[in-house]
């Protein structure tokens, strides 16, 4: 069954197919839901996957800008988490009329392609601008490593989070979600 990150050859290969993969995974989380589904806010953190899948496409993109942009890159204006929700960017509202549950999947899927490819062209060691948002302050610039393996966490959390809605929504969890999505039966045998 699908699961476990594929290998890796080097540290660029591991920092790209890392944080590709945990992209995927929230993908994963959306499998066979219906729009319903895809909406519903089933736990207290007041979000729906269609929401957090959003979210993942805005920070995947925008990480996308900053890896190949860097060093040149100007910092992104500062916003407070005000002017996020009131964006949608975090809000349970992100979710657009026309989503559905294969086409955010297909787009997670892409966008961590893109993020994979432009950590892969990257040099680690080059040092980017920090964005403007108040959870980064502390420090003027990053290694494009660290801000690779800052977006492996990052998603890391949200594929997490995505976990926790999805069983709130209909008890399945990401062993079953993996195996489904490579069209294999669930469970497996000897399970």
């Amino acid at each position: 069954m699908p699961f476990l990150t594929a290998e890796t050859t080097d540290e660029r290969d591991s920092l790209a197919t890392f944080a590709q993969q945990q992209i995927e995974q929230v993908a994963t989380t959306l499998h066979g839901l219906d729009r319903a589904q895809l909406a519903q806010v089933p736990s207290a953190s007041g979000m729906s996957l269609g929401a957090l899948a959003r979210h993942v496409l805005l920070v995947s993109s925008r990480a996308v800008e900053a890896v190949t942009a860097a060093p040149a890159a100007p910092p992104a204006p500062a916003r407070a988490p005000q002017q996020l929700q009131a964006e949608g960017t975090i809000a349970p509202e992100a979710l657009r009329a026309e989503d559905t549950a294969e086409s955010l999947a297909e787009e997670l899927r892409r966008a961590g392609e893109s993020l994979a490819a432009a950590i892969r062209d990257a040099d680690p060691e080059t040092r980017g601008p920090v964005p403007g948002e108040l959870w980064f302050e502390g420090r003027p610039t990053w290694s494009l490593r660290w801000y690779a393996l800052h977006l492996v966490e990052e998603n890391a959390r949200h594929a997490g989070h995505a976990d926790i809605l999805r069983e709130s929504l209909d008890g399945k969890g990401a062993y079953e979600l993996n195996a489904l999505v490579a069209g294999q039966s669930w469970p497996p045998a000897g399970w």
